[in-house]
């Protein structure tokens, strides 16, 4: 894959996915189903109200979580593909027992996306373990469908 992103797209898409409250809320959605927004804080406890708020906020702007009939939260098929790869990355992190033999599941997430991240804006991954490579490609895959997520937004100027 010849996919190349800038440093600040690359950074950008990283702080996005690596966030522990989005990769909380999507892993929880993908696992158990859909939740309705008042349980929220009750499924996902560690959370405060803002960091859910945010988490929901993010994955609403980027197309991860719509509004179910009902009104409970769900994956898009986007918000799915991220869970598929979020799992994809926990399993090679676990396999190697990365970062430590136990570590909680976003941990092992955000370790992964720091490994790739330099490797995102490089036409190719020198060097990299095969399996690594290959979550390198699913990432980029996924981020080329996925354009907004890297897009870094242009500041807001003083009036």
């Amino acid at each position: 894959m010849n996919t190349a992103f800038t440093s600040a797209e690359a950074q950008r898409a990283i702080e996005v996915l690596a966030s522990r409250p989005l990769v909380r809320l999507i892993t929880e959605i993908d696992d158990n189903g859909a939740i309705p927004p008042r349980r929220l804080a009750g499924t996902l406890p560690d959370l405060s109200a803002h960091q859910l708020r945010s988490a929901c906020d993010t994955a609403r702007a980027h197309g991860l979580l719509k509004s179910a009939p009902g009104a409970a939260l769900e994956l898009t098929s986007v918000g799915t593909e991220l869970a598929d790869l979020y799992d994809a990355m926990a399993r090679w992190a676990r396999r190697h027992a990365l970062p430590a033999p136990v570590c909680e599941f976003s941990g092992r997430i955000q370790y992964v996306l720091d490994l790739v991240a330099p490797s995102l804006t490089t036409e190719r991954a020198d060097g990299a373990e095969a399996d690594l490579s290959r979550l390198r490609t699913l990432l980029i895959q996924w981020l080329a469908g996925n354009l907004r997520v890297a897009r870094v937004p242009e500041p807001e100027l003083a009036a």
